[in-house]
């Protein structure tokens, strides 16, 4: 079953795979946009550093980006990293494996066999995902990723209507060409 702690850290990442390329996140922006409590974000990002999928920069214009692309990301090394095993049961893990005390024959416990079977569908699923098409499946909330280079193209905006004070008289403005 997937923690909150894997919950909130998919959330973030794919947080962070809307972010302009570059460009870091503030850890209470993050936090204010998904919804999660700040200091429980704080610790699911440092796992997430500690695991190389994100970088951190501190002081006046830091934050957190990607360690890599969100297309060279998948979603099974996210849970991974905050998770631990995908399988239900330790016993059916490959990468956490623990033998259970109470089966006499591993090969022949139908509970494990079937949980081998939920793992290795997990797996497939998440391990075949990347965060990028994470980040599609509901449609986009944020803008694009972006270069930092690249500027957005300006939304037209409807006139202002300028007010006038009866107490200031706006300025004259004289051509004082020859």
């Amino acid at each position: 079953m997937l923690t909150n702690r894997g919950k909130y850290g998919l959330k973030a990442m794919v947080y962070l795979a809307g972010a302009p390329a570059g460009s870091p996140s503030l850890v209470a922006d993050i936090a204010a946009a998904e919804n999660i409590p700040k200091k429980f974000l704080d610790a699911i990002l440092g796992e997430l550093r500690m695991a190389g999928l994100v970088h951190s920069k501190k002081g006046r214009g830091g934050g957190f980006v990607l360690a890599r692309s969100p297309e060279n990301i998948a979603v099974g090394e996210i849970v991974r990293a905050l998770d631990g095993m995908l399988s239900p049961i330790a016993c059916a893990s490959k990468k956490y494996y623990r033998k259970c005390e109470d089966c006499p024959s591993e090969g022949k416990c139908r509970v494990r066999l079937m949980m081998v079977e939920v793992r290795a569908s997990i797996s497939n699923v998440l391990d075949n995902r990347s965060l990028a098409q994470m980040r599609g499946l509901a449609g986009e909330r944020r803008p694009q990723r972006r270069s930092p280079s690249k500027s957005p193209e300006p939304a037209e905006k409807a006139p202002r209507k300028q007010r006038t004070s009866p107490t200031r008289a706006k300025p004259a403005t004289a051509d004082l060409r020859p």
